[in-house]
């Protein structure tokens, strides 16, 4: 027997598997599955919805015959399996359950999982092709544990989070090739997700913002769990699928980064004590660079950024609540704006939309701290805000648990740069915001 350990490339579901069961008067029945998964070198997990005539055979005898297909290679092997057991919850039943709401995206619910049959594989062989092409040696993929260390020796050198960010996603590329990736993180308001790091595109999309449990960054988020999917090339359904997912198609403010024909993509939950910090996710415009190798490498990655985040927010945020600094300008001092260009800002308390020469900028607790910036501004002149002090401050609505106050102002000031207009904020140094205008601020507010 062929151990399944050397078939994980066909159960990636890029080539359809085939699945033979026998009825009561010995009549044979073939039908097509979309996905056979791996679960041990001894089982493989089949999703629970055939059709009749499959299930009433296999119920009968619990016996059925499986054809996969590396989709790498182009090698088949037949597996003889051996039901035991369906699972409506649980790791397995959670993973195949994964794969099929990124498959479904934003259909109508016709592949919601039931349950998943674990059959137990008795044989698996090689299918000889007919006509066999020369003999290709077998593709040995280098380790990339070596990778992973030199990665994370750099990541465990930041001593900031922004910092951190910009190493990892550099890491990626120059390690391991993965040139298109970005870091999101949870906007603490809609439990949606916000674009905080990218690399590798025209555009930075700082801002941009994925729904919850849409494409796969919002499944990987929603559900905890790593997601990859290693051939986008099969079917329309899955390239307008990642469309969807990357707002290509949808009226957003601020477009996710995306590549226009993606063929491999994955995403993974930063999950630190049980919290969701962010998600990591890259893209890829060829097929199988993320295989089972290179998910193993990207958790350990995924787990060292998420407990890194963790800690360093947290411990800037001790240092910060430890200090007692003074701020340079009293509100009791005589203040009045400076001459300049005018420059227009809205805001929109609903959803703490900002917009600057009407032009949006960010939404939600970033638009309420520049929002705040401001006015703190055209009142005192006060230009230098301590991250202790904005901490303080009710008026912000930051949430209760784990504010992340770090990482929505490192989300605030990347995309003022990138927005390049007439204000800008600076870290002024540990603890420290310093904003710089261009021109004197006007500020409406628009209730609706």
């Amino acid at each position: 027997m062929i151990p399944l350990e050397r078939l994980r490339d066909s159960f990636e579901g890029v080539i359809p598997s085939v699945i033979a069961t026998t009825g009561a008067d010995g009549m044979p029945n073939i039908s097509y599955l979309s996905h056979v998964h791996y679960v041990d070198e001894t089982h493989v997990a089949l999703s629970n919805q055939f059709f009749s005539k499959t299930a009433t055979n296999v119920a009968r005898n619990g016996l059925a015959t499986v054809m996969v297909v590396d989709g790498y290679s182009g090698q088949q092997h037949v597996l003889d399996l051996v039901f035991e057991r369906s699972e409506m919850e649980g790791e397995i039943f959670e993973r195949v359950a994964v794969h099929l709401a990124i498959l479904e995206s934003r259909m109508t619910g016709i592949m919601t999982l039931r349950a998943v049959d674990i059959y137990r594989v008795e044989d698996c062989q090689a299918v000889p092709a007919a006509n066999p092409l020369v003999e290709a040696e077998p593709l040995v993929l280098p380790d990339l544990m070596g990778k992973v260390a030199r990665l994370t020796a750099r990541m465990s050198d930041c001593s900031d989070p922004e910092a951190l960010l910009d190493v990892t996603l550099e890491g990626l590329a120059e390690c391991f090739g993965y040139h298109h990736s970005m870091v999101l993180v949870p906007d603490g308001e809609r439990d949606g997700l916000t674009t905080i790091a990218s690399r590798g595109y025209d555009q930075f999309g700082f801002g941009a913002e994925v729904p919850p449990g849409c494409g796969i960054i919002g499944v990987a988020a929603e559900r905890r769990r790593n997601v990859r999917i290693t051939d986008l090339s099969r079917g329309q359904r899955y390239i307008q699928a990642v469309r969807a997912m990357a707002g290509v198609e949808d009226a957003t403010p601020i477009p996710l980064p995306a590549l226009d024909k993606p063929l491999s993509q994955t995403a993974l939950p930063l999950i630190s004590r049980g919290r969701l910090v962010g998600v990591l996710f890259s893209e890829s415009t060829e097929r199988f660079t993320f295989r089972h190798r290179d998910e193993e490498a990207l958790t350990v990655i995924a787990a060292h950024l998420a407990t890194a985040l963790s800690f360093l927010s947290e411990e800037r945020e001790r240092t910060e609540m430890g200090r007692r600094e003074k701020t340079e300008t009293s509100a009791d001092e005589v203040w009045s704006l400076p001459a300049g260009r005018r420059i227009a800002v809205r805001f929109y308390p609903r959803d703490g939309s900002l917009f600057v020469d009407d032009d949006y900028l960010i939404r939600g607790v970033p638009g309420r701290l520049l929002l705040h910036f401001l006015e703190e501004y055209t009142r005192t002149g006060k230009q230098d805000f301590l991250n202790r002090e904005i901490r303080r401050d009710r008026r912000l609505q930051l949430p209760d648990f784990k504010d992340n106050l770090e990482t929505r102002l490192i989300l605030l000031r990347r995309r003022l740069e990138e927005k390049a207009g007439p204000i800008t904020l600076e870290r002024a140094d540990r603890g420290r915001q310093r904003l710089t205008l261009a021109g004197r601020p006007e500020i409406e507010i628009v209730e609706d």
